[in-house]
């Protein structure tokens, strides 16, 4: 298994479950509430730890009992936390809302994620040397997300970049990124193609060549991913199960597509194994809570 490195951002979730999202100025009560870790970075670490991976994670926490609680959990997946940064700004947190369908809407705190900057990549380097891949998003500071790309170009690491949330990304950044999993809206905001098909999803994966990307997965929610490599563009259909919360399951997949590369699959192979995995996460409540097991992913 090769070393993978994840830089992003860890939250705690407080879930409300209610029957429907509610209104503007409404409230509705009967809700049941959880508490999770989360946060996009965290979840894909702990996603891909949890695959059997070998994860160095670089996020900044807060110097409070929310910080502490995530890289206890950490540990206990068994990632390095050697790199992790303490800050006097609190932990960032999530508040999310999902109903019966599954649905979701969520509005996050960043707090000590904004507290990531690019001179704690350059101070991890040393640790990076000698990975195979970097996983990043975009739930901290932009300059931070491109010098872990930059960086990691630069010491022979394959850049995986998970667009979301969606922000501009500097255009000088495609031509370091090895591979970039959007989804239907984020492709289209990086495009300006309109996302609803396979061909639609084709056409968009041309143009995100065309920036530079080497490899390109668009995922489309409940039907599958489209898996296009230079010359070559594959469907991998979705998996049907009874959805109970789609919190984290983008998260879910990358995490567990980044630690199938890093076994040795091929990019379709890993879309495939990474569908098996957010197809189980999202019959579970909760982010990090429903990330599962390498084993579970086997018994399928």
């Amino acid at each position: 298994m090769k070393k993978i490195i994840v830089v992003g951002s860890s939250n705690v979730d407080l879930t409300a479950r209610v029957k429907r999202l509610p209104l503007p100025g409404e409230t509705i009560g009967g809700a049941t509430l959880l508490r999770a870790n989360g946060g996009k970075g965290a979840n894909q670490a702990v996603a891909a730890a949890r695959m059997g991976a070998e994860v160095l994670f670089l996020t900044c926490l807060g110097n409070d009992a929310s910080g502490e609680m995530l890289s206890a959990q950490f540990a206990a997946d068994g990632i390095d936390t050697s790199c992790i940064k303490l800050s006097a700004t609190p932990t960032g947190t999530a508040l999310i809302f999902v109903d019966d369908n599954a649905e979701n809407c969520i509005a996050v705190a960043p707090g000590s994620n904004m507290d990531l900057m690019p001179e704690d990549i350059d101070a991890a380097a040393g640790n990076m040397k000698g990975a195979d891949y970097l996983l990043v998003q975009l739930e901290i500071p932009m300059p931070t997300v491109v010098r872990s790309v930059e960086l990691a170009d630069s010491l022979g690491i394959r850049t995986i970049l998970n667009p979301a949330p969606m922000n501009p990304v500097p255009e000088e950044l495609f031509s370091h990124i090895w591979l970039i999993t959007p989804n239907q809206t984020e492709a289209e905001q990086l495009t300006g193609i309109h996302v609803s098909s396979e061909d639609d999803a084709r056409a968009a994966a041309d143009a995100l060549f065309a920036k530079g990307v080497k490899n390109v997965i668009i995922t489309m929610g409940g039907k599958g991913s489209m898996v296009c490599t230079p010359g070559n563009s594959i469907f991998v259909p979705s998996r049907k199960v009874h959805a109970v919360d789609t919190t984290g399951a983008g998260d879910v997949y990358n995490g567990a597509l980044v630690a199938s590369l890093a076994e040795g699959k091929s990019i379709p192979e890993a879309a495939r194994q990474a569908t098996l995995a957010s197809s189980i996460a999202v019959t579970r409540m909760g982010a990090q809570t429903s990330a599962p097991y390498k084993k579970e992913i086997e018994s399928l």
